[in-house]
Order: C-alpha cells, then sequence, then structure tokens
C-alpha cells in the first residue's frame, strides 16, 4: 500500500525562540547606550481581486546591525495584529547582534492572524556614534507559476 497526500506539513514554531535564549544578554542601559523605538509593517494578508478576497503570504522580518563595528541590542520585538492587538512578543530581554549579524522573525503563509495590516515594534540600545538597526519586511508567496514578492522599511517612531 502507498498513501499520497496532497496537504503540505507546515511549521508554525518560531524558528529562532531557543536562538532568542542564546543570544541573551544582561546590559545596564546607562548615558553610554542610545535607544530608541522602531516600527515595521507586515503583510500577512494582501487583498486580490477585490475587499471580499485575501492572498496570504509569508512575511519574514529582517533584524540588521549596520554597523560594522559595534555590537547592538534589541530589548523587544512584539507583533501586532491590523487592529494593534499584541499577538505575540517574540523577546522582551535584551539579546544581541554582532557587527553586520542578521536574524528575521518568520510569520508562516498560513499564520493570518496579523491580518492585512500587522505590525511589529522593535526597541533597542547602541553604542553612541553607531549607525541605527534596519529593520525590513520581505513578503511574498508563490503559486503555480506566478510569484509576487515585496518589500517594507522601518522607521524610528521614539
Amino acid at each position: 500500500m502507498i498513501f499520497l497526500s496532497c496537504e503540505t506539513a507546515t511549521e508554525t514554531e518560531d524558528i529562532h525562540e531557543e536562538n532568542w535564549n542564546k543570544r541573551q544578554v544582561k546590559i545596564a542601559l546607562s548615558d553610554s547606550l542610545n535607544s530608541g523605538k522602531s516600527y515595521l509593517s507586515i503583510y500577512s494578508q494582501i487583498y486580490s481581486i477585490s475587499q471580499h478576497r485575501t492572498h496570504n503570504l509569508t512575511a519574514m522580518a529582517s533584524l540588521r546591525n549596520v554597523s560594522d563595528t559595534d555590537t547592538i541590542y534589541l530589548t523587544k520585538a512584539a507583533y501586532y495584529d491590523t487592529h494593534g492587538t499584541l499577538l505575540k512578543t517574540y523577546f522582551d530581554k535584551p539579546i544581541y547582534l554582532a557587527p553586520l549579524e542578521t536574524t528575521e522573525i518568520i510569520i508562516d503563509e498560513v499564520d493570518v492572524e496579523g491580518g492585512t495590516g500587522s505590525n511589529f515594534i522593535f526597541e533597542w540600545s547602541i553604542p553612541n556614534n553607531c549607525p541605527e538597526p534596519f529593520f525590513e519586511g520581505v513578503m511574498n508567496s508563490t503559486m503555480g507559476k506566478q510569484g509576487l514578492s515585496f518589500t517594507t522599511q522601518s522607521i524610528r517612531i521614539k
């Protein structure tokens, strides 16, 4: 007997959850570090054909240290839905990113809880004269022979 399935297995676990704990550091938020907040729009879904039909997307929030000399600290990553309701806090204790290091948060295509207007708020601390972290959203989907992808960039809000 051979059993075949047309359904694909999906993973909804955060691939970096264990990594967040390994990257955790204790920092004294002293005068030697500058702190800020950044906003990043993410799209779990977009409208297709009409307002009554949506298309699901895989979304990646890319968290980047653009300094080639300094380690930076990300102190919180919070994910909100279209209505501004907090869905998940990925980490709320400081983690580090080494110079030019990148990590990411993936929102699976089947996870549509965020809706068409989901977003992240990132809190961070950096040394004096260090460039601010860069947060970018990369959304994509492939159906048959068609592909869709686009990006968003963060803005500093505080």
